[in-house]
């Protein structure tokens, strides 16, 4: 058996155009710099509220927009939300103190989590030996095939005793 003859590519005369720096083509790219200059915008807004914010709530709240003079951050959980909306009139108003958010009508708080935390797994519960022992017995006189299934689940949840 004979191999199949392979055939010649013409070479390539295609140069690929020289590299810009990433600032560069921020700074000309359409696009870009309308996402760049945004980028920049709420960069700025951030620094201004934080100034405001007290410390610890800081790493809690982020600027999402500032238009026709609604401010809406977004609160990493309830408990800082709730704090935040408890001192939203000082901040309006420290803020409406500032030539940036002159115009601040009102502050909107959401809640976001973080995308990338991981939530800890449930601990796996254990019973002591009376309770695992109560919840068997009540499976026992049962007549509900799946309850009892559930409560025989449930009874099995026993505490081991390695000792």
């Amino acid at each position: 058996m004979t191999a199949p003859k392979r055939r010649r590519l013409p070479a390539m005369s295609f140069r690929p155009l020289p590299a810009k720096a990433p600032a560069a083509l921020l700074r000309e790219a359409k696009p870009l710099k309308a996402l760049f200059s945004q980028a920049q915008r709420l960069d700025h807004l951030q620094q201004v509220v934080e100034s405001q914010l007290q410390p610890a709530a800081r790493e809690h709240c982020r600027v999402a927009s500032w238009r026709e003079g609604c401010l809406l951050l977004i609160v990493t959980d309830g408990h800082w939300a709730t704090r935040l909306r408890y001192q939203q009139k000082r901040l309006q108003r420290q803020l409406q103190a500032l030539e940036t958010f002159a115009t601040l009508t009102k502050i909107l708080f959401k809640v976001q989590p973080p995308s990338g935390e991981k939530r800890q797994a449930p601990r796996p519960f254990k019973l002591s030996d009376s309770a695992a022992d109560n919840i068997q017995e009540t499976a026992e006189g049962v007549s509900d095939p799946r309850l009892k299934a559930a409560l025989e689940r449930l009874a099995s949840h026993r505490r081991r005793s390695d000792s």
